[in-house]
């Protein structure tokens, strides 16, 4: 899988977003504090949730100013709640206003990802389902949401288009059908310097057969099936190929698709169905 929080990527999030934020100059700080200015702003939480970016966080402020220090309370992947501290970071003042709001957009969306990828991990507990992130996600900032997916205890599927086949319902359609789609599919993947995984979504006992029947996959993506039919096809599927659940599974019937034997159930509202934890920096 690819490595998304490799420091050179990372490194080019953080500098894209500043750029984004800063443009020519903080006009503001520059304007109204002085250039030799130094101070000491506490992160404090208003929230209640799983903390995520912590990590980020000293990242970004490394990138705006190394010499800004930065001292954490609390890490990543804690419990918080309201009127704790996370961090302390002290230095140049300007340099401070300016990490400011990057800090805190990542760390109250990470956050808020992170608390709800956790509270829907805990419905799965004691079953083998591990939780899936997806590509559902917000352009230019999926490094975030993936890490905060990650923190809250799920695990990452493909980071994007290009680590590995993931051949959908359109592929198959666009195709000409399962039978094409996957003959197609493996004469490109043997012509790559590296093979890639190969995932195929099926939407019916037909498609599911037809699969069985061809095999060469590593993963079968049984999409839109209820609890009942997912066991079913689990058990026709015998161990053979690895398993994921996906199609509008939420919090009331996650546990029940848990409860079928599937490997992994995949989720889109990790990331585009949250609420962002409260959380500010403020001057001490």
């Amino acid at each position: 899988m690819f490595n998304y929080l490799a420091p050179d990527y990372v490194q080019a999030f953080i500098q894209a977003a500043l750029a984004e934020d800063i443009g020519n100059g903080d006009h503001t700080s520059l304007s109204t504090v002085p250039a030799d200015a130094t101070g000491t702003a506490q992160l404090l939480v208003k929230d209640r949730g799983i903390l995520a970016g912590v990590e980020l966080s000293l990242l970004i402020f490394k990138e705006v100013d190394a010499a800004l220090q930065v001292q954490v309370f609390i890490h990543d992947g804690t419990w918080i709640e309201p009127g704790q501290v996370v961090l302390e970071v002290t230095g140049s003042s300007q340099s401070i206003l300016k990490a400011e709001r990057l800090v805190l957009n990542c760390m109250q969306r990470m956050s808020g990802i992170a608390t709800y990828t956790r509270s829907l991990v805990n419905i799965l507990e004691g079953t083998r389902a591990k939780l899936l992130d997806t590509r559902k996600t917000t352009p230019n900032f999926r490094l975030a949401e993936k890490w905060a997916c990650k923190i809250g205890g799920a695990v990452n599927h493909r980071y994007g288009l290009f680590d590995m086949i993931l051949i959908k319902d359109n592929h198959v359609d666009f195709a000409g059908g399962i039978q094409a789609a996957l003959e197609k599919a493996f004469t490109y993947n043997a012509s790559l310097p590296t093979p890639l995984s190969i995932e195929i979504e099926v939407r019916n006992e037909d498609e599911l057969d037809q699969v069985l029947a061809i095999g060469g996959v590593q993963r079968i993506m049984l999409d839109n099936f209820s609890p009942e039919r997912l066991r079913a096809a689990i058990r026709k599927i015998d161990g053979r190929f690895v398993t994921e659940a996906s199609g509008g599974i939420n919090e009331k019937t996650l546990r029940a698709y848990g409860e079928t034997g599937v490997d992994y159930i995949s989720v889109g509202a990790l990331t585009h169905q949250v609420k962002s934890l409260d959380l500010s920096l403020k001057a001490k």
